[in-house]
This record gives structure tokens, sequence and C-alpha cells, in this order.
């Protein structure tokens, strides 16, 4: 038990200890300048080249009306979306990562995302983004359904007596995704066109609520949840050891789970509703954060945060950039890049 709790809380004075600490720091603030600077490159790219002397004196409000249009009305809103839907999407991931002990864990593979989005579908196709006092109610209501579709694994995975097993809840969460496919592909199709061809599009990781208005919802929501995960991060370490050790320290892990699943749902809900289901960023991001800072949350959440900006953000410039026509959802080139990493890592699995 002794060794255990010296895994939870480190050493302070270890020489050891403190070079890993400062290199830790080191990489997520260098994570931190490289999502800026991927910013700033995704601000020159597009059907309109800027340069980026343009785009800085267009910032610093010394720029032309034309700039300043395609600067604050079309790229800004639609970097900061892309950076939110990732980060949101990565937090969420991590933390599911770390409350049900399986590295494969992921909310767009488990039902949760599929939940919100039939939530959002249902909404959009019913009632439609008439007024700003709707458009409100999107990242609560996707967050209603994600509820839904999280209380149903459970309930499915329960069994008397016992807490449901990790991998007896994933598989069950794999299960309920495909059933909420099913029902969201089958109202897809009663649609009209317009609907239809927004759905689709959605569905595939769409980054539609490029708005200010939009973005004034989700960035509260998203950066106070996961300031709320990363406060929790000793508790995510604890429960990283295992349900029987984290209970034999004094931690209520009942109590826990429900809390931070609670914040996870919420996460990816609120990045799907402005975001489309976008699949594998919230399964590749944290791993990817893993192998630079360890499995600390205090170091992970952060990092696999920015990992989760960082790509969001480069499919969505590569896909504005390099794609003629008409425009493509982000998704389908994060999904197109994730599979073969995400093939790599089921191989591996135990």
């Amino acid at each position: 038990m002794n060794a255990e709790l010296s895994r939870i809380k480190p050493s302070a004075a270890d020489p050891y200890n403190q070079r890993a600490k400062r290199k830790r720091i080191f990489i997520v603030v260098s994570l931190f300048v490289l999502l800026i600077a991927g910013a700033i490159c995704s601000m020159n790219l597009g059907k309109m080249s800027l340069g980026p002397v343009d785009v800085i004196q267009t910032l610093f409000g010394n720029g032309t009306a034309k700039n300043e249009l395609v600067v604050f009305k079309f790229r800004l809103p639609r970097i900061v979306l892309a950076v939110l839907v990732g980060m949101g999407m990565a937090a969420s991931g991590t933390v599911m990562q770390g409350i049900l002990r399986n590295d494969l864990a992921d909310p767009g593979m488990i039902g949760i995302s599929a939940g919100s989005g039939l939530a959002v579908l249902l909404f959009i196709s019913t009632v439609g983004l008439t007024s700003m006092s709707s458009a409100i109610f999107l990242p609560l209501l996707a967050f209603v359904g994600g509820l839904l579709a999280a209380l149903l694994i459970y309930l499915l995975a329960y069994r008397k007596g016992a807490f449901p097993s990790p991998t007896r809840l994933i598989l069950t969460g794999v299960a309920i995704n495909v059933g909420l496919g099913a029902v969201t592909l089958f109202l897809t199709l009663k649609l009209n066109n317009d609907q239809f061809v927004f759905a689709q599009k959605w569905q595939a990781g769409y980054l539609w609520g490029d708005e200010w208005s939009y973005i004034a919802i989700l960035a509260p929501w998203v950066l106070l949840l996961s300031g709320y995960v990363w406060y929790k991060s000793s508790l995510l370490n604890t429960i990283g050891l295992g349900y029987t050790t984290a209970t034999g320290v004094g931690v209520n892990v009942r109590k826990s789970f429900v809390s931070l699943a609670l914040a996870a749902v919420a996460l990816a809900s609120g990045s799907v509703a402005l975001g489309g289901s976008i699949f594998f960023i919230g399964l590749i991001s944290p791993h990817l954060a893993r192998k630079l800072v360890g499995s600390d949350h205090k170091f992970l959440l952060p990092a696999s945060g920015m990992i989760g900006g960082i790509i969001l953000l480069s499919a969505d410039t590569i896909v504005r950039a390099l794609v003629s026509g008409p425009d493509m959802p982000a998704g389908i080139f994060v999904t197109m890049l994730s599979v073969p990493y995400f093939l790599y890592l089921l191989m591996r699995s135990s």
C-alpha cells in the first residue's frame, strides 16, 4: 500500500522528479506555443491568401476592410471553434480513459457522441436554428442526449450488487453507438433536401457553428469543464491505480466515477453540438499526450487538450486550403488519418 501511495504523491525533494516535472511543463508550454503558431498559419491560408504581415496588421486594427472581413468574420471564429472542439473531445476522452481504466475508451465510440448528435439532429430537424435563443439550448440538449446514452449504457451493463466492469461498459457502449447510429440514419432519410445535406455534413464532422454567437456559448462550457476535470487530476490518478486501491486510500469510487463521467459527457456533448460528430480525437490525443508527458493527469489533461486542438485545427486548415469546391467536413480528414493509428493501438492492446 505504501508503494502505491508513493506513486500518487512522488517526493517533491527528489531531483529526478523535479527534472521530470520541469520537462513535462516545458512540453505543455511547447504544445501551447505550437497551437498558437498553427492558428497564425491557419489565418494565412485559404481560398483568399493573406500574408503574415496582413494578418498581423489586421489583428491590431490596421488592416483593410476586406482583410478585416476575412480574418474576423470567417477565419478567426473557425479557428477558435476548431481549437475548442478539439480540446473538448480530447479532454473528454482523457477522463473516460482514466475512469474506465481502458486506453481504447472514446466518447465517439461508446455512444456518447451518438446520443448527443441524435438530440441535436431532432432539434434542428423539428425546430431549426431560427434564433439565438434556440442556439443557446444546443449544448444543453446535446448534454441531455449524451447523458441519456450514458445512463442507458450503465443500466444495460449493470449487474445487481456489483459495479459494472470497464470492459462491460465499453462493449455495451459500442452496441449502443451502433443502435443510435441506425436511429439517426433513419431520421436523416426523412429530412428535406437542405436538412439532409446538413445532417450528412454534421455526421462527418462539420464545424458548422463558426459564428461568434455560438462560440460565446461553447467557450465557457469547454473551459470551465476542462478546469473542473483538471482540478480532479489527483483523483483521476488514484482511480488509475485500480478501484480497489482507490477505495483503500479513502476514495468514494462510485461518487467520483459519476461526477467525472458527467463532466466527460458534458465536454463531449458541447463539442459535438457545434462541431459535428468527430471520431478518434478523444482516443488519439490522450495516447499521444501520454507518450510525451506520462500518465499524471495534471500534465496529461492540458497536453491532451492542446494536441486535440492542434489535430482538428490542422485538419480544418488543410481541408480549407487544399480542397476546392464545397466546404468539406474536417472530421473526414481526422478519421482518415486516425484509423491506421487506431488499428495499431488495437493490435498492441491486450
